[in-house]
């Protein structure tokens, strides 16, 4: 018997944080001095962050118009420049020829302050050629493996290098109450605790022990805060949050990025309470920056500065909209398509409408990255240091991420895993689809391209074909995403009926952002009436969702006989897909969210004991719908094997307010195939002067069991873990009792 000790890393945080310390005194050092020669024109133009299309030539995409580059960098000094030269996609050696380009203009300046390069890698190196394409984040958090994660954003930091960029827009860290909200996919999920440990995997993973290393890079949390919970569900719409829950849940994802490092932070595009947070000097300066410590860099959303008057309406011009987002602790505009900002904070500092103090603060933040990244040093890629890139190494690392992500919900009478000899029909619109597997911020902004730039991977189909030969694989598309087809669906009935299995693959189409804005959280009728025409065949069904929020299936669930969340798992994703399908993998993923039911009950798994009012005592003529019924649960995910928990102990049953407290149980693998199980514990407060949450996860951790195998895990709970935000704002944890639960068991204790 094998025990798994989950370990809190305090050592190594303390040695990681001497080091940096000694670090961050001489890189002090060299930033003041560099600050000190600048000229208050140079150091607006540090703050300047403009996009690289503004230099193409007319009519010419992706070649430089020298002119307009030299202008950006020589009259208005800007320090970033961000995202991909027209057409979208280039190589290593292109990405080198256009950094190296950038780089020779920036050695022309009067102090050789390097340009900083952003771009948004979300799931890998994802506007690189040939670079390894991941499972998007909520497909990560489905693996509930830090370890994968890490590894993932190590993957994506060397790759990203390898094109001579050294900051990404990652990780997402927004917080989404809402499962209609467009960028969903880009988070780790409904769950604070497994959002705060995943993007601090990222963060490790990305920047490592030097992130200046020429295979590290620097990370950008996003989007700094609230952004995930409008109240529409639609994107950059208003949010109402009170601060209470924002520092309980939103607020502590950060902190603990900040604490894994990371250098730079963008700020949510989206108003809170009626105040747009880029103009929250509270959120940005108070807490952010004063409270929780930060010292990086803080940047804006794309236009979100000139949004402040155009959209917003809390400012009756650019020059307003400047001076309210600086003074509210904007460090770097990303405005991106002109010289506005520029102009207007010149303006208002030369007129001490805004102080120099400030601006030396915001350029004293962007100089102290570029030390750290290596900038001044270490600026072009030697691409032969990078041989591992787009490597079969890497590739193994996708695949086997996409495979502990892809989430088995149903499997009635266990129908999975298929038998390789029997006839298959697939169908479905996104069956023959690398845009499907895939999503957005691939390639191209809306991962449009993905099926022509990804042609050498799998889809659905094709992966399935390799495994059973084609001669064994119907195909039709059998619906469109959203237009209605009656030939296409009759043409699907009529091919599953020479079938043993229909493999049915639906979800949406690529999208994120604005485009991704739905009014109607059901999955398309001409998705629906496909699934209802085959399930009157009485054939069995294997469900397989792409999509990257839960669009509604209670129409149609109940006629299907397994359903299979996928996500969208990247370009090695359909064949892992397929390797589930048949057994050659055990899946291994958890929903990182409740899967609705209904369009107007999305509560939460953490939900409030008022939102289950009904789901236990119904009265006699059964008038009251359960209030909490979700389609699947957070943390739902089946295996091919069965796993039984045993001897569920904790080392105490009353704790002071000092007290850690140390939970262990067995687990053992009680099927005949070997299997991965995530283990979560989660903890409910019995009764609190703040309404609790029925249940909230406080740890997790995965292991591996081979056929009557067991383990036992050990999990430490501390103070924090009991505490709440009370309504002054304070974290508390009161007196009473407390529930620990793991798998179907449950202990007590007592904090006295």
């Amino acid at each position: 018997m094998k025990k798994i000790i989950l370990q809190l890393f305090v050592l190594s945080l303390f040695s990681s944080a001497a080091f940096s310390q000694n670090s961050k005194t001489e890189i002090d050092e060299k930033v003041a001095e560099l600050l000190s020669k600048m000229t208050i024109e140079e150091k607006i133009g540090q703050m300047t962050q403009i996009t690289v299309t503004n230099f193409e030539e007319k009519g010419k995409p992706g070649v430089f118009d020298m002119v307009k580059l030299r202008e950006a960098i020589q009259n208005y000094h800007i320090g970033s420049i961000l995202n991909v030269p027209n057409p979208g996609a280039p190589t290593i050696q292109r990405w080198k020829e256009v950094i190296t380009i950038i780089n020779n203009e920036s050695n022309k300046t009067r102090l050789k302050i390097p340009v900083l390069y952003g771009i948004d890698a979300i799931h890998g190196s994802s506007y690189t050629l040939g670079a390894t394409l991941f499972p998007q984040q909520i497909g990560m958090a489905a693996t509930f493996n830090t370890d994968l994660v890490k590894r993932g954003a190590e993957i994506s930091a060397y790759e990203t290098r390898a094109s001579s960029i050294p900051w990404v827009f990652s990780p997402d860290l927004d917080l989404p109450r809402n499962p209609a909200w467009s960028r969903t996919w880009e988070s780790f999920g409904e769950d604070a605790y497994l959002s705060a440990q995943m993007g601090v995997a990222m963060v490790e993973g990305f920047e490592g022990n030097d992130v200046g290393s020429k295979y590290h890079v620097a990370s950008c949390m996003k989007h700094f805060i609230g952004y995930g919970s409008t109240t529409t569900g639609k994107d950059r719409t208003p949010s109402i949050i009170p601060e209470r829950i924002l520092r309980q849940y939103d607020l502590t994802i950060y902190q603990a990025a900040i604490k894994a490092g990371s250098k730079s932070i963008m700020i949510s595009s989206g108003e809170i309470n009626g105040t747009p947070v880029h103009a929250s000097k509270h959120l940005i300066t108070d807490i952010l920056k004063k409270e929780l410590g930060f010292q990086g860099v803080v940047v804006t959303d794309w236009k979100d500065i000139i949004y402040l008057y155009t959209r917003h309406k809390v400012a009756e011009n650019n020059r307003d909209a400047v001076k309210t987002s600086v003074m509210a602790g904007i460090d770097m505009s990303m405005v991106p398509e002109d010289y506005t900002f520029y102009n207007d904070l010149l303006d208002l500092v030369n007129k001490g409408e805004v102080p120099v103090s400030r601006i030396d603060d915001a350029v004293s933040r962007i100089l102290k990255m570029k030390f750290e990244v290596n900038l001044f040093e270490n600026n072009i890629a030697d691409l032969k240091d990078y041989p591992k890139f787009g490597s079969q190494e890497f590739i193994d690392v996708a695949y086997n991420s996409a495979a502990e992500s892809i989430t088995l919900l149903k499997n009635k009478n266990e129908i999975l895993p298929l038998n390789k000899t029997g006839k298959i029909l697939v169908t479905g619109p996104t069956a023959n689809s690398m845009k499907s597997l895939n999503g957005g911020w691939t390639y191209t902004w809306q991962g449009e391209n993905a099926d022509v730039l990804a042609a050498d991977k799998f889809t659905i189909l094709e992966a399935l074909q390799n495994k059973i030969g084609k001669a064994n694989v119907l195909y039709t598309k059998g619906a469109d995403l959203a237009i209605e087809d009656e030939l296409e669906i009759q043409k699907a009935v009529e091919l599953a009926k020479e079938a043993s299995t229909i493999i049915l693959c639906l979800g949406e189409k690529n999208y994120t952002e604005t485009p991704g804005d739905i009014s109607n959280l059901f999955i398309s009728q001409s998705q629906i009436k496909l699934a209802l025409a085959l399930s009157k065949l009485n054939k069995p069904i294997v469900l397989v969702l792409n999509e990257g929020r839960p669009r509604l299936i209670s129409d149609f669930e109940d006629k299907m006989n397994a359903v299979i969340q996928c996500y969208l798992p990247g370009n090695e994703g359909a064949r892992a897909l397929v390797d589930i399908l048949y057994g050659d993998v055990n899946p291994s993923g958890r929903l990182t969210y409740n899967y609705p039911r209904h369009p107007n009950s999305l509560e939460k798994y953490n939900r409030k004991y008022t939102e289950s009012l009904g789901d236990e005592e119904q009265n006699d003529d059964a008038q009251y719908e359960k209030s909490y019924s979700p389609q699947f649960e957070f943390g739902t995910g089946l295996s091919y094997t069965t796993f039984e928990y045993s001897n569920l102990r904790i080392d105490k049953p009353e704790i002071n307010n000092t007290d850690n407290i140390t939970v262990t149980v067995e687990v053992k693998n009680t099927g005949k195939t070997a299997g991965k199980e995530a283990v979560l514990l989660y903890l409910s407060d019995k009764v609190a002067s703040i309404t609790p949450e029925v249940k909230a996860l406080k740890r997790f951790t995965k292991i591996n069991l081979a056929p009557a195998e067991t383990k036992t895990v050990s999990f430490t709970l501390n103070q924090k873990d009991l505490q709440f935000v009370d309504n002054d704002l304070k974290w508390v944890a009161e007196n009473g009792t407390f529930k620990i639960q793991i798998g179907t068991l449950s202990k007590e204790f007592v904090l006295k």
